[in-house]
Order: structure tokens, then sequence, then C-alpha cells
């Protein structure tokens, strides 16, 4: 039987939940032990496909094609697993299941009610990764904060769950705050008490809390927590803020979360945790050796949360690479002809982000011609590879009003065009290319010698794509196809092998990086990057 490991909030949102259940994660599965997380959202949308960026930060995709919470790129990335449809749920899923089964007759003319029937598909839900015996431990992060009307299911099926369960297969870790207040210069318990006190209203009482603070904590300030919070002393976990999350894991075991989870769960088979090259990882990033900076052209900068996947890859290639990446957030909307030597100049890399609209395009386009022209490494993902084609037909190809159809459906020369099996698809939400498809890639290419492979297989997530009519033009004119599906044809990834390093793909590889598997494209991009900055002697640069 798995057991199943309960995370909550309180006090505040974007505590940190996510970090903290992927931490204990990566503990549990150093000492031995079959980890997978899961994530319940609380919002009605189905899943966040259709949502913009920022609204929930960006969609990650899984390989089995689930648009999904950020989140879950946190559990990949620590645990080097995938994880799928079944790994992030929403009410707004519960609710359409249930409806789905009434209209079938399926409760034979019962009442549907959120108790039983909702809460009954949210323990199922939550039950459904461990049934098949894959795995020890199911983590389960509940979106939202304790008190949230929305939450309230979920916090009604943890509390059947602790009853149903036995009392060594489910526990609950809540994570909240604990402010501290610069004008008394004190730590402040009260928040939590009411946060606690809140959830044992409800029926569920947390087995760990996890003490979000900008300062430690004393061991007066923990007695005072568990004492009035009815947990143990050593049930008080203090989570201060850390230069980086690749350090929470470390922070966590330190603190014993790991081994007080294993004692509550009546767990004996484990071993000394291994993370060698987690720490390995951690040193390269803390003691980086030279340092690049790599302009990040986007439209939803704002937000970093926008383009997490993008972000954490870099710091991924950064350690390997054993460089600092400073990464520079240039809004598209406002590239220019007139001010785009200006805004990119300081550069050693260029990446142009996903995204979609015709907001800021015009913008993306000025920057890879600059990129291209420069000898500027370039990096294109998705929308910037399709960027760097229409500039490309534009200002080598001779075609100047070549665009894609996205953002101009009656352009006479649609270099990008919809996907032939989108055109009839009038549905937004779950429509779209996704999930992970084969790329076999030309002999000889820099794909191919960034990868050291003929044979991929990456993650989609677009309507778009390359017009094969126009492909002989391009690679005559020194723009190649050096990786295409192997089924249809279509065109997964461009380069100029002219260029130092220009490559442009369709699909995201963000989604495949982690800790210890840090994805090619951007390290070689990293190591392209490290290169034109020596060549182009920028000593303040390199020093660190």
């Amino acid at each position: 039987m798995a057991k199943y490991i309960f995370v909550t909030g309180g006090v505040t949102s974007s505590l940190g939940k996510g970090i903290i259940a992927a931490s204990l994660a990566k503990l549990l599965q150093a000492r031995g032990l079959s980890v997978t997380i899961q994530k319940f959202d609380p919002y009605i949308n189905v899943d966040p496909g259709t949502l913009n960026p920022y609204e929930h930060g960006e969609c990650y995709v899984t390989e089995d094609g689930a648009e999904t919470d950020l989140d879950l790129g946190h559990y990949e990335r620590f645990l080097s697993i995938f994880t799928s449809q079944n790994n992030n749920v929403t009410t707004g899923r519960i609710y359409q299941h249930v409806i789905n089964k009434e209209r079938e007759g399926a409760f034979l003319g019962k009442t549907v009610q959120v108790i039983p029937h909702i809460t009954d598909e949210i323990k199922r839900r939550m039950l459904q990764l461990g049934a098949d015996g894959k795995y020890d431990i199911i983590l389960t992060e509940i979106g939202g904060t304790v008190g949230d009307i929305e939450s309230l299911p979920f916090i009604e099926a943890v509390r059947q769950l602790q009853w149903e369960l036995p009392e060594e297969d489910c526990m609950v870790v809540h994570l909240t705050l604990i402010p501290y207040l610069k004008a008394a210069k004190e730590l402040k318990t009260k928040p939590t008490q009411h946060s606690v006190k809140m959830m044992s209203e409800n029926g569920v009482h947390p087995d760990v809390i996890v003490c979000r603070s900008e300062e430690p904590l004393s061991n007066e300030l923990k007695k005072k927590i568990a004492l009035f919070c009815n947990v143990k002393i050593d049930a008080v976990i203090e989570a201060t803020d850390a230069p980086t999350i690749y350090e929470v894991p470390l922070m966590m075991m330190r603190e014993k979360l790991d081994l007080f989870c294993l004692k509550k769960m009546n767990i004996t088979n484990y071993h000394e945790p291994e993370l060698g090259k987690w720490k390995e990882f951690l040193d390269k990033l803390k003691y980086p050796k030279s340092k690049v900076t790599i302009g990040l052209i986007g439209k939803y900068i704002e937000l970093q949360d926008a383009y997490k996947s993008i972000l954490e890859s870099f710091v991924h290639a950064g350690a390997i690479n054993e460089c600092k990446v400073q990464v520079v957030n240039v809004h598209s909307e406002f590239i220019t002809d007139d001010n785009v030597d200006e805004k990119l100049s300081d550069l050693d890399g260029l990446l142009v982000a996903p995204g979609f609209g015709h907001r800021g395009i015009e913008g993306k386009i000025t920057a890879v011609k600059y990129a291209r022209e420069k000898g500027l490494p370039f990096f294109g993902i998705c929308l910037g590879m399709q960027m760097s084609v229409i500039e490309f037909a534009r200002n080598v190809l001779s075609l100047k009003t070549a665009h894609s159809t996205e953002m101009d459906a009656n352009t006479p020369d649609p270099v990008i065009d919809m996907m032939a099996e989108q055109k009839e698809i009038t549905r937004k939400g779950g429509t779209m290319r996704l999930g992970a498809y084969p790329c076999h890639l030309e002999s000889g290419s820099l794909a191919e010698k960034i990868y050291g492979a003929q044979d991929i297989s990456e993650r989609h997530r677009h309507r778009y794509e390359f017009n094969n009519q126009y492909l002989e033009r391009f690679e005559k004119a020194g723009m190649v196809a050096s990786g295409r599906n192997p089924e249809t044809g279509l065109v997964e990834i461009v380069e100029i092998p002219e260029h130092p390093f220009f490559i442009g793909v369709q699909f995201h590889p963000e989604l495949k990086s982690t800790v210890e598997n840090p994805q090619p494209l951007f390290v070689h991009f990293i190591k392209a990057a490290k290169e034109h900055a020596e060549k182009n002697g920028n000593g303040k640069k390199q020093s660190v």
C-alpha cells in the first residue's frame, strides 16, 4: 500500500508549497523510496491551458500532453521523473466528471451534492496514483490557502481520508508564515495559530508545521508554536529564505523533516540520502568561474513565472558550464529598429521566448535580425523559432510581407501557417498539438552535435508550423531544417550553419531540463554565449 502525505498552506499564498513538497519528495527519493507528487488546484478552469500567463504563470506540459500547473515543473526538475494527466487535478475537472456522470444517470436518481459526490471524486483522484503499487509515497499538494471557500471540498476530502486510511498511511504537512515585524524586531506566531485553528475546525489536524520566515526561529518560538498548535516540538520545521530553491532540500534535511515523516508513517526500509550529484550541482551553482549575460526577449516579462521553466533551464545549464547566467528581461513590445542596438549590444546571447498573439511580434523579429546579422548566439523556442523564420523570409528571401497566419490571416507569404489538423478546431482548451513527439535530426547538423543522437523526443504546445511549401527556398538561402517529425514531415528545428550559433525549435526543450540532466540545447547555448563573450573581450562580464 502506498502512503500519502498532504501538503497544505495557510496565512497567505505563494509561500512555496510546491518547493517544500518537491524538497520532501527529493529527500524521500534519495533515501531509496519510490515517490511522486500531485497537485490539486481549486480553480474552476478544467486546466490552465487557456489561462493568460499573467494570471497563472507558465502552462507546464507533460509527456502525455496534459496542460498543467507550473508546480509540476518543479516536481519533475527535483525528482527527474515524468508526471502525467493524473498528477494535476482542478475543481473544474472534478465537477466536469461528476456532472457528466449525473447526465449519464450513474447516480440512480440521487441528489448530487458536494458531500459525498464531489468529495468522493476528489478522494478517488487522490488515491489513483497509489493504486498500482508503483509508488511507496504519494505527496499531494493542495492549492490555495486554508480558509478559502474554493478549497473546502479538498480539505474535507483530506479529513475523510485521515479517518478512512490507517493512521500510519496518511499525514498532513502544513506550510504557514511566521511574519517578522521590523518595528518590533519580533517574529509573530499568531497567524500560524489561527491557520492551524481554522484547519482543526474543518476536522484536519497537521502532523508537521513548516514555518516560512525571513528570520531563524529560536527554540522558544518553536516550543510556543508546538504548544499552541498541538504538535511535538520536532514537528515544527524552520524554512527561512534560501538563495536558491535547490538549497531547500538540504535545509529540510537539516531540519529532519524527512526523518519525522518516515517515523510517523512507520517506514523503516530506507538508507542515508544519496545527494552527491545534487550537492555537486549546488557547488557549481554557488561558485561559478565565469559569467554571461543572456537577453530574454518576451512579452510577459513583468511576471517571471511566465517563463519559469526557461529560467530554471538557464540555472541548470549555467551550473554545468560553471558559469553564472545573468538573465536580462527585454520587453519585445518596446524593441524597435532605432533602439535595438542600445538594448541588445551588451548581451552574450539572445533567447526569443514562446508566446501567443500579435502583441510584441515586430520587436521579436527585430531582435532576431540583430542576432543573425551581428553573429550573436541565438536560441528561439516555439514562437521564437517562428519569428526567426519570418525574419529570414523578409530580410534574406526578400518576402517583405511574410508572416504567420496567426497574426495576419491574409498574408500573401504565410511562411508560418496553421497545422492542417488544427484548421477545423474551434474549441481552445486542450486542442493544440500537445505532449511528446519524435524528431529526426540531420546527420552533421548542429542539432545532432548538441543531442549526440539522430532520434530524439521533445514536448510540444502549438497550433502553427513552418510552411513546407517554402522549405526549398529557405534551405538554398542558408536556413536549413535540421530536425523534422519522421511521420508528418513537420519542421521541428531550423538552424543557420554559417552563423556561430543560431537555432530555433518548434518544441519546448525547457520542459525536460532537470538538475541532474540539464537540457542539451540550453547547455550548448550557454557554452556558445561564453565563447562569444571571450571572443569579444568582455572581461568585466567574465569575472564573477
